[in-house]
């Protein structure tokens, strides 16, 4: 029979759907992320790779896998994965796009309202020392209604944010490589600056873009010195977009007023010194993390895996293999 190997345990519906299509399918059980020695083992005679994001698939792992057909990455991103090198060996490399639309942008909308009205400072506080009583003056936040929202990258992520923060009466304004149609921006309300301009303009600065060799380190020390002092950075999209190092400097030099990262520079590592500030919110990649959209893209990898077994076509390949 075919052999699949899940690197990481799924949603309870994609192992449904492989037990309903009968496929042999191994799933690594053991605690924490799997080490590469043990991927390279069980990939030796498999012709489809399930794989999360934090799954590192290089040249040693898909050369110890002589059978495999499909690297299928449970995720939008596929940097874990060497996608150049699996298209040489004739590879396909899929990844599980747009279902997750939805969920990272009500965590963005999230973040942007908890860091705008310090909601996380304030659990903070009331599960330590606690306050003595409202006053007039005391734990002040902002409103976000007429606050500019500044995009940068408006894909389905950023329309889907777009659309939910206009209910708060934000001006929306975005940069990416092309801007949208002119009805698509109606639609919105939003209007298209220059990369440079959405990042002064800004009162809440949100990324998502996609990590690319021109996006990575797209915000360093120059941008945020262009940035409102009083500005709010939001980051739910990749985590090299930002150079944290420089951020940590900016929070620190007052350049910007606060940030909230879902996304690391060296994930899953959080850089030194981010902890300590009271005006950061850090959260673990939850992103996608909701029942209704992981499930999703646990059918999207599976579906795609017992394609590929069936000779039928599989959608959302990523590494230009047709």
């Amino acid at each position: 029979m075919s052999r699949i190997y899940l690197s990481a345990k799924l949603p309870e519906l994609g192992t449904k759907l492989l037990k309903e299509a009968a496929l042999e399918y191994k799933v690594y059980e053991g605690d924490g992320l799997i080490s590469k020695e043990e991927l390279i083992e069980n990939v030796a005679d498999c012709e489809v790779l399930i794989c999360p994001l934090s799954t590192q698939v290089d040249r040693d792992v898909i050369d110890a896998a002589p059978k495999l057909k499909l690297i299928a990455n449970f995720g939008a991103g596929f940097n874990n994965i060497d996608s150049a090198y699996a298209k040489e060996r004739k590879i396909y490399v899929t990844n599980t796009p747009i279902v997750f639309t939805n969920a990272t942008a009500e965590l963005t909308a999230g973040l942007i309202i908890a860091l705008s009205r310090r909601i996380v400072e304030g659990d903070h506080l009331m599960h330590g020392k606690g306050f003595d009583g409202w006053a007039p003056l005391f734990f002040l936040g902002h409103e976000l209604k007429d606050k500019t929202l500044g995009i940068i990258g408006m894909g389905k992520i950023g329309q889907a944010l777009a659309q939910m923060m206009n209910a708060f009466g934000m001006k929306i304004i975005y940069n990416q490589r092309h801007p949208l149609t002119s009805e698509l921006e109606e639609k919105l309300h939003a209007t298209y600056y220059s990369q440079a301009e959405v990042i002064q303009q800004a009162d809440i600065l949100t990324l998502h873009a996609p990590l690319t060799e021109d996006t990575h380190h797209l915000l360093t020390s120059d941008a945020f010195k262009q940035m409102k002092d009083s500005a709010l950075l939001i980051n739910a999209a990749r985590g090299p977009l930002i150079n944290e190092s420089d951020l940590l400097q900016a929070l620190k030099d007052q350049q910007l007023a606060g940030a909230a990262l879902d996304v690391y520079e060296f994930e899953p590592k959080v850089t030194e010194g981010l902890k300590e500030l009271p005006n950061v919110i850090l959260t673990p990649h939850i992103g996608n993390a909701s029942v209704e959209a992981r499930d999703q893209m646990a059918a999207i990898v599976v579906k795609n895996a017992i394609a590929l077994i069936n000779q039928q076509p599989i959608k959302y390949i990523v590494n230009g293999l047709d």
